[in-house]
């Protein structure tokens, strides 16, 4: 069994009144939750069935650490 650390972006989102995550290591992976530890518990969900849909087509499994983040601070 291998263990990876995908990263998540979490925002907060007015509309829903909670928050939107994405994992932008797999397109099209993204979940929401009312609070921050139900949005990541969502995410890790929508990850496994991501990774399991990928396996069963025989499609290779991303590198988590291909994903950089980063921080941009603009003054104005």
């Amino acid at each position: 069994m291998t263990t990876r650390d995908f990263k998540v972006f979490l925002e907060p989102d007015e509309d829903y009144v909670g928050y939107v995550v994405v994992c932008p290591s797999i397109p099209g992976c993204y979940s929401q939750g009312k609070t921050l530890p139900e949005a990541l518990a969502n995410i890790r969900e929508a990850i496994d069935v991501c990774l399991e849909d990928m396996e069963s087509r025989g499609e290779e499994i991303p590198d988590p650490n291909n994903v950089l983040i980063g921080s941009v601070v603009v003054t104005r």
